[in-house]
This record gives C-alpha cells, sequence and structure tokens, in this order.
C-alpha cells in the first residue's frame, strides 16, 4: 500500500519523463492507486496531441481504477483541446478521489478540480505543492506567469572563472562525468542558444548525446543569435533537429522566436551569456567548476552593463554535485 504522500513523490518523478517532450504542455506526472492504495498505474504526458497523464496511469491501472485514487502533479485539465478533458476521463474511470498538487492558472484549462466535485469525487488540493512547482512543472508555471521559456545559463569553467587558456585551448575543462550529465540536460531541453561568434570559432553541433557518442532520442532545436550568417558546411546544418537563426543581439528576440518553448539553455560565450543577464531573462545557473585555475584566458561572462558590486546579478544556491572531479553548481534567480 503507498500512502498518497509517497504516491505524489513517484508522480513527480514520472513527470521529469516528460521533459523536452510534452512541450509545449506541461510536463505532468499522474499515479492510480487501487481501491487497496496500491499502485496500479503511472503515466506521464506525451507529445502535444497525445493523452495527458492522467489519461496514461489509467491506461496502466485499466480496471483497478475504478473506486481507487488519482494522484497528480497538477489540477486534471477541464477543457477539451487536442484531447478531451482529463478531469471527466477520470470520473468515467470510476476514481473515487483525486489529490493534485498544484491549481491549473490556465484559465482555459482550469476547473477540473470542481468538475469532479460536482461528479462526486473527493477531491484535495496542495499535496507537496512547493516539492511539485519547483519540479519539472517549473517551466510551463514560470511561462503562464512571464509569458517566456524559462532560462538557463550554463557555465563550464575552472574555478577562477575562465572558459579558456590565453591561447584559446578549452578542450576539456571539465571531466567526461560533467560532460556528461550536460548531454543528459540537453536531452530535457526545448531549445539551445549561442552566439555566431561561438559558431564560427568552434563550429558545434549542439546536439545531444549519450557516452558511447550516439544521438539522443530528442534532440533540442538549435538558435544562434547574431549578425553574421550561419556557414553553409556549419554542423549546425546536419538536419539532426532545427535551426533557427535569430538576427540581431536582444535576447528578448530569441525568446520570442520560440513561442512554444518551455525551457531554453544559454550555452555561450561570455557575450550572449552577460546579454542575458543583463536583459534580466537568467533564471538559473548551472555552473560546472573544474578543480583548476588558469590565472588568465577568456572570462565566463562578459557584461558592460556591470560598473560596480551594487548592480552585481544576485543568485541563490540551490544544488550541488560532485560529477567526478568536478562541482556542479546550480544557482536560482534572487526575485
Amino acid at each position: 500500500m503507498a500512502p498518497i504522500s509517497e504516491a505524489m513523490g513517484l508522480a513527480i518523478a514520472e513527470s521529469a519523463a516528460a521533459l523536452g517532450f510534452s512541450s509545449p504542455n506541461p510536463a505532468v506526472g499522474a499515479v492510480i492507486l487501487d481501491c487497496d492504495g496500491a499502485v496500479a498505474g503511472v503515466g506521464h504526458t506525451q507529445p502535444p496531441g497525445g493523452p495527458h497523464a492522467e489519461v496514461m496511469a489509467l491506461r496502466a491501472a485499466g480496471s483497478r481504477a475504478r473506486g481507487g485514487t488519482a494522484v497528480v502533479t497538477l489540477e486534471p485539465c477541464n477543457h477539451t483541446g487536442r484531447t478531451g478533458p482529463c478531469a471527466q476521463a477520470l470520473i468515467d474511470a470510476g476514481v473515487a478521489a483525486v489529490h493534485f498538487a498544484v491549481a491549473d492558472p490556465n484559465p482555459a484549462a482550469a476547473g477540473g478540480a470542481a468538475r469532479l466535485r460536482e461528479a462526486g469525487v473527493e477531491v484535495h488540493a496542495g499535496l507537496r505543492e512547493a516539492q511539485a512547482r519547483g519540479g519539472p512543472l517549473r517551466y510551463w508555471l514560470l511561462r503562464q506567469d512571464l509569458g517566456r521559456p524559462f532560462v538557463t545559463v550554463k557555465i563550464a569553467a575552472t574555478l577562477d572563472g575562465r572558459i579558456a587558456a590565453p591561447d584559446g585551448t578549452s578542450q576539456w575543462i571539465t571531466g567526461s562525468a560533467a560532460r556528461e550529465h550536460a548531454h543528459r540536460v540537453r536531452a530535457q531541453l526545448d531549445a539551445i542558444v549561442v552566439g555566431t561568434g561561438t559558431v564560427l570559432a568552434d563550429d558545434p553541433s549542439l546536439t545531444a548525446r549519450r557516452p558511447d557518442g550516439s544521438l539522443a532520442a530528442r534532440q533540442p532545436t538549435r538558435v544562434v543569435l547574431g549578425h553574421r550568417d550561419v556557414p553553409a558546411a556549419a554542423r549546425l546544418r546536419d538536419g539532426v533537429s532545427p535551426l533557427v537563426h535569430v538576427v540581431g543581439r536582444d535576447p528578448r528576440d530569441v525568446l520570442a522566436a520560440l513561442p512554444e518553448a518551455l525551457h531554453v539553455l544559454v550555452e555561450g560565450g561570455p557575450a550572449i551569456i552577460g546579454a542575458f543577464l543583463a536583459a534580466g531573462v537568467v533564471d538559473e545557473i548551472q555552473a560546472y567548476l573544474a578543480p583548476t585555475v588558469l590565472g588568465a584566458g577568456r572570462s565566463a561572462v562578459d557584461d558592460v552593463t556591470v560598473g560596480t558590486l551594487a548592480q552585481a546579478h544576485r543568485f541563490v544556491r540551490s544544488a550541488v554535485t560532485e560529477l567526478g572531479d568536478d562541482l556542479l553548481v546550480v544557482l536560482q534567480a534572487a526575485r
């Protein structure tokens, strides 16, 4: 028998499987407990047009859903779009109770809880809400609040903040464990952004790869910001995933060019990272720090708008993870 809180933890973990997969829909996880409290079905949101998390969990549970309990990270939707309302699917399946973490802030889809109650289903809101808001749902929730995708900046640097030596060498500052982690992150993204300077200097592929070098199943859209052309022979033109060239220097133009993206990664170089910071649109920094000191070379960030300590961009540490000899420090914007 799975306690309701434990089932919500399982639903939050399950929702991660939808990252970069369900956009522009939220990454939702659902668990169906049978009438004895045992896990009968688990599911997450499918690509647009496919079933939502509740329907996937109901399919897995089958007849065991009747008289059981649904545990969902987001309030079941109450509208018909490319799929039918999940609230009605739960009613039709005979679920007796529903526990959800976060109320749906989208007026077009909200109202699922009321519909369930009208049908005689017992409904409880707010279960492990803080954890759900800080999990895979956070990207979609930020778009609902601010009308733009969640922006993460990635930095791979030495302890003194250098991303390349004076002669330009930079491969590899961090070790294999850090690089493998960065590729796992890429596979969960909607888009990855670099500037034309990085394209011309490094000719990156910006693909998500497995440890054996093969391409991951999910690839982010690749975005280039800048006035210079992307060469015809550039690896970004390999057709593995869409390429978007935003001509200009304004990070807001990048975000506007990705109307369905929920999570965007800015990967460099220092001028692009500085521009996103100066624009006030950075929500998170993932800093991979190597136990190395160069003492000179290229800095990770170049933001000419900061002239004094009082103008510094402030962040709050949320996690520190050891990756081989390197550290991953995750920072959230201090808002």
